[in-house]
Parts: structure tokens; sequence; C-alpha cells
């Protein structure tokens, strides 16, 4: 493709489309501003495509342009994140407050195969996303090219213009600054084999329908963590989460889940009664994610008017919809 000189077409660049946008999103932490990033990085690489003479790999100059693209975006504005990055955990029989509006959070990604390799459902998932924010730019690049798609130290040194001793740096500091970050919020993780996510989502799906406080326990990591992102609210344990969903959110007694997938993760549509009987109304956007046997985290994004048609979900549910879950 392309090598020797010979131009690269529109049909070629495009086949990158796919793997460039998961890239994007882990440098960035939003969906839509990562396809974004893949849009410039496609155009740029089209107008300049006659240039490309085959020196280093299309895929290496491909994400050299999207490194470029999102290292241009990150100048000019402050990193994303999860309420767990902004305060301390609550109390969760308090109500949430009003949303944060000055925040900028993490987006989820939707879809990704839950039953994919460990290591490259892991390299999506909300807390990892998170916690590359928290690396300079070019850290965070260096790490995602070297450990989650396998660029040589070389490759990456070629990339960035630079060394392979300064790449190999750089990639030690961003792995021990990830390793203090989980070590911080205690957020270390046994990754869950795809059977058991599979499972242990249906069982989830089941309890939550029910409000069934005893199941919904026993499925939960003892130190496991609820947020809700607009809100900076967030809380740790079973007891808070219980108290949050028997207090404050008593309202989603009652609520049906539609199955789909985040960030390589099963998740649901949670949809509430509405007050006039008449069927269900979009609450939130349920991403679970698991640790062992158990579950560790549930992030319920409130921004249903703009998450549920990219995750093509329904904008209401009737009172005989067919959700795909067990009742």
């Amino acid at each position: 493709m392309g090598d020797g000189g010979a131009r690269v077409t529109a049909e070629e660049l495009e086949e990158y489309r796919g793997d460039l946008t998961g890239y994007c999103y882990r440098m960035l932490g939003s969906y839509a501003e990562a396809e974004d990033a893949v849009q410039e990085a496609l155009v740029r690489a089209w107008r300049s495509a006659d240039r490309f003479e085959g020196r280093s790999s299309a895929r290496s100059w491909m994400y050299r342009i999207a490194t470029n693209v999102c290292l241009d975006a990150l100048a000019s504005r402050k990193r994303r994140a999860l309420p767990m990055d902004l305060s301390g955990p609550q109390d969760g029989a308090t109500a949430p407050g009003a949303p944060s509006d000055d925040a900028l959070w993490i987006d989820p990604l939707p879809g990704g195969d839950p039953g994919t390799a460990v290591t490259v459902s892991e390299s999506v998932r909300l807390a990892f996303v998170a916690a590359l924010q928290h690396l300079p730019a070019k850290q965070r690049a260096t790490l995602v090219l070297r450990d989650v798609l396998g660029f040589s130290a070389r490759e990456v040194a070629d990339l960035h213009g630079s060394t392979v001793a300064s790449v190999n740096s750089a990639l030690q500091r961003a792995r021990a600054t990830l390793t203090d970050r989980r070590q911080e919020g205690g957020s270390a993780r046994t990754p869950a084999p795809e059977g058991v996510r599979r499972v242990l989502a249906e069982r989830y799906a089941t309890a939550f329908s029910r409000y069934d406080m005893e199941e919904l326990n026993m499925l939960l990591h003892v130190d496991a963590t609820m947020s809700l992102p607009p809100y900076a609210k967030w809380m740790r344990g079973v007891a808070d989460i219980q108290a949050w969903l028997t207090g404050p959110a008593i309202g989603c007694r009652g609520s049906r889940l539609v199955p789909t997938v985040a960030n390589g993760s099963p998740a649901f549509g949670q949809y509430r009664p509405r007050t006039d009987g008449t069927g269900y109304e979009p609450w939130a956007l349920q991403v679970v994610e698991f640790s062992g046997d158990r579950i560790a985290n549930i992030t319920a994004f409130r921004d249903t008017a703009r998450l549920f048609p990219l995750f093509h979900l329904p904008d209401r549910l009737s009172e005989n919809a067919d959700l795909g879950v067990p009742a």
C-alpha cells in the first residue's frame, strides 16, 4: 500500500478508520472527539498522499498523522475525567446536588466486542481511559502505541521524531504513573473472562429490573463503585450503593434495562417508569465493569438525549417491549 511512491487511495486510507478511532478515543477520552480527530487525520493523509514514499509502513504513517491531530486537540483543553478523579466517595444516602457543569467527562465508547481478547478489552475500560488522561499527551501516545497497539520502540521513536532511549524512558514513566493511579484509587482489578462477564451481566439485569437488593449485593465487589456523570457524586462499597438505590434513587424501582455494549463491556439503557403510567422513559446508560467474578464498577451516564441515539437505544419503551434480557 503506497510503497515505492505509489499514491495511497481513499479506499486504502478508509481501512484505518476503525482502528484509528479506538486509538484517538484512548487519547482524547471522547468518542465524538475521536471521530472528529480520525476524520481530520484521514483528510490530512489524503492531502499528503502523494508525498508518502513508503520509507515507513503506511500504518505508522497514519498513526503519526492521527497522533499529531490528537496532540493539537489536547493542547487546547483540560483533561477529561470520571467523578472519582475529582473528589472522594460520598454518602449514598444523600442527593447528588446539581450537575457539575465545569467538568469535562469521559464519554462511553459505543460497541466493542465483550468476547474480544482481555488485554484489548481492558484497554478501553472506562477507568483505564480515565487514568490515561493523567499522562502528558506524548507519554499517553507512547504507552498506547507500545502497550496496547504493539508498535516497536523504533516505530514509536520514528513516529515522534525522537530516539528509542527517549521512548523507553517515556514508557517507563507512563507505566509508573498508571500503577500509582491504580494504587491510589484501589482500582487494581482481575480481568473477568468473557463467559463470566456475560453471566454476571444477565444476573445484574435481572436483579436490577426486580430491584432485588439481596441479589445485587451478592453480585457487587466489596469495594465496588458507582458514579453518575454529569454529577460529581460517586459511591464506594456495597452499603453506600444500596443506600443510594433505596434512598435518593428509589424512583429507579421498576426500571427496565435494554442490553448494549460500551467500552467492550456489557452495558444497558435504563428506562424508568413514566409517572403517567404510559411506559418507560430514558434515564441512564449504565456501563458495568467486572473484577473476577464480581461487578467492580457501574457508571450511569445521565446524558440520555445524546447517548441513547449513539447506542441505537429507543427514545421510550412501551409496557410490553421485548428487552432481550431475562425477566
